[in-house]
This record gives C-alpha cells, structure tokens and sequence, in this order.
C-alpha cells in the first residue's frame, strides 16, 4: 500500500500521561474544577444525539459575534483550536508552501504543517524562553503562507507583549496569514500581554484562535473558535471535515458564556496557585520562565526524561519534552505541595 512517505513517517500526537486514581494529572492543562452545574445542565439537554449537529453554529457564532463586536461572518467555530489551526493550514498552503513559527512551541504545529504538505520554519525561542518576533519576521520569504504566534506560549509559559506584537505585524507582508493562537489568554495576567481582541478590524491577514478547552473547562468536547477577516474564515471554514463538533459542546459553550463571571473566579483561583507553584520553584532554585498560562515550564535538560518518570512515580504526571524539560499543568489545591516536594527531591538528586 503506497503512503506519502511524511505521514508514514510521523508520529502522531501524544497524549500527556495519566497518574494512578490518586494522583494529579498535571500532563494535559486541563481545568481540575468540575464544570459549573448549569453548563453540564445545558449539554444534558440535548438528548436528539441521533440526529446531526447544527453544523453553522449559528447561535454559538452570534454571541462570539456580539461579545468580540464584529460581524457574524467574522466568526468561525470548530472542533477546538487545534482544529481551526490545520483548517487554516490546509486553506492557505499547497505543498511546498512554509509555515513559520517558534520552538518550542505548540508540538501539534508540526505535525499539522506536514499534513497539509508544508515546510515547518521553526525560529529558536530567545533565552528566556519567549518568541523572538523580529526572527519570526526575518524568516518570513516568498513561500511562506503562514506564521503562527502562540501567546502565552504552550510549553514555556511567557506571553508575547501587545507592542512588540504590533511592531511585528507592521513587518509581516499583508499577503501573509498570521494566527495569534490564544488558547491560554484567559490566564494572562501581564498588562502588556497582546490581547487579540483589541487588534480585530485593524490586520487584514490577522485571525486569532480561542478555545473552550481551557479556562472554559470544556476540553472533552471540543470547542474552539476564531476571529477575523470574513473572507479567510470562509476558507479555513472550507477545509472543515463536516460535523467536527456536537451540539452538546455548543450548548455547553453557550451556558459558559452566560457564566462567564463565575468562571473567572476560578481562573484567579488557578493563576494564585500558579504563581504560589512558580514562586516555591523560585525558591528552589530553579529558573522559571514567565508563566502567563494555567501551567509552568521546568527546563532540566539531559536529566528531562528521568525527572518526568520522579515526577509520575510521586503521583504527579507532568508532560515531558524530549531533553529540554517538563511542562507542569495548575491543578488541584493539594497538587502544589506535591509538585514542590519532588521537584525539590530531583533538584537535591541531579542538581
């Protein structure tokens, strides 16, 4: 049977590891609260699941419509904001074509751009483990179709500063799709951080991606959205597989939105034990990048994959990347102590 040789080749994307029942999952960033009471309510109300989903999510997109201030065609929903992310890949790009972003970064953009038959670009993170926006636009050529910027960024933690942001955009050709994926904005609590929302109208190559997965809470059923220039949202709206979310998640994101007041509550609550996590880190010791998300970044180098495995044997499993480090997820109020300790036992261990 004859494959394309990239995709025989690729591995595919890797769930972060489950703890034992006791344990914390701190692999996947997932939101450790229960969904609001209403939210689950409103999902238990669909009960026609023989039947197709609404497929234009006409009542989702018309309140993202109203809470962004644009026009309904200037939204876009889909099965989270990974899949809007290669939606958008496989509008813009034929093979060949260069898709630019940072490293390390989200690790599903690679595998997305070799699905759609592109060429990864990667642009090293400066040392402080943030984008290097003047690099990014450097490495901008005549194939590139797409640059994406992750902020805050997903592993690292560190969110990308409005002015900087802008002062990129101005540098980026206009004939060149950005995507400022904010999966995380929510968390961000750094008055400088860019705040997609604020740039919308202003770019015409400019489209940001937002999720329900995180702060929402709503990660097992996929929700995610986008705002931009009608025309771009169309096209990536083209490339969707049909039916890609139910309506249990629309009508869950539709109750989150009217709960938004005390979904934010939870969110400070989750940003106050990340920067008790971060600070305890600190104190250790170690070097902590920025956190502006609802997890932190643990650089260990060689000794990653054996500090991963303290980590999940001390019943907290934490998302290892290669030889570079660990990505701890904020969770539950007892997880902190537990995360300090064994970091403090592989500190004393290997360093």
């Amino acid at each position: 049977m004859k494959l394309r040789p990239e995709i025989a080749a690729l591995g595919a994307y890797q769930q972060g590891r489950t703890p034992s029942p006791h344990g914390f999952k701190l692999s996947s960033n997932e939101n450790p609260f229960d969904p609001l009471l209403g939210v689950l309510e409103a999902a238990r109300s669909v009960t026609a699941i023989n039947r197709y989903p609404e497929q234009a999510a006409v009542a989702l997109r018309s309140r993202l419509a109203d809470k962004f201030d644009v026009e309904f065609a200037e939204t876009l929903v889909g099965a989270g904001s990974a899949s809007l992310l290669q939606q958008f890949f496989l509008a813009a790009c034929s093979a060949g074509d260069e898709i630019v972003y940072a490293w390390r970064s989200f690790e599903a953009y690679p595998i997305m751009v070799t699905i759609a038959g592109a060429v990864s670009v990667r642009v090293p993170l400066t040392d402080s483990a943030e984008h290097d926006l003047d690099a990014l636009a450097a490495a901008v050529t005549e194939r590139t179709r797409v640059v994406v910027v992750c902020s805050p960024n997903n592993p690292t933690g560190p969110a990308v500063s409005q002015a900087a942001f802008e002062a990129f955009l101005a540098q980026v050709p206009a004939d060149v799709l950005v995507l400022l994926d904010e999966a995380y904005r929510e968390f961000a609590t750094d008055p400088d951080a860019v705040d997609g929302a604020s740039l919308i109208g202003r770019y015409p190559n400019l489209v940001l991606l937002r999720t329900f997965s995180k702060a929402y809470g709503l990660a097992g059923l996929r929700v995610g959205y986008a705002i931009g220039p009608a025309r771009l949202l169309a096209a990536a709206h083209a490339t969707a597989v049909p039916f890609g979310y139910t309506d249990l998640g629309l009508a869950a994101a539709l109750a989150s939105l009217d709960r938004e007041a005390e979904l934010f509550e939870r969110v400070a609550t989750l940003v106050a034990r990340r920067g008790r996590l971060r600070a305890g880190l600190l104190a250790q010791g170690w070097t902590v990048p920025d956190a502006q998300a609802n997890f932190v970044w643990l650089p260990l180098g060689e000794r990653t994959p054996e500090a991963a495995d303290v980590f999940f044997d001390g019943d907290a499993a934490v998302r290892s990347f290669g030889h570079e480090g660990v990505r701890i997820s904020v969770g539950e109020e007892e997880s902190v102590d537990r995360v300090l300790d064994l970091a403090q036992s592989v500190r004393s261990t290997w360093f």
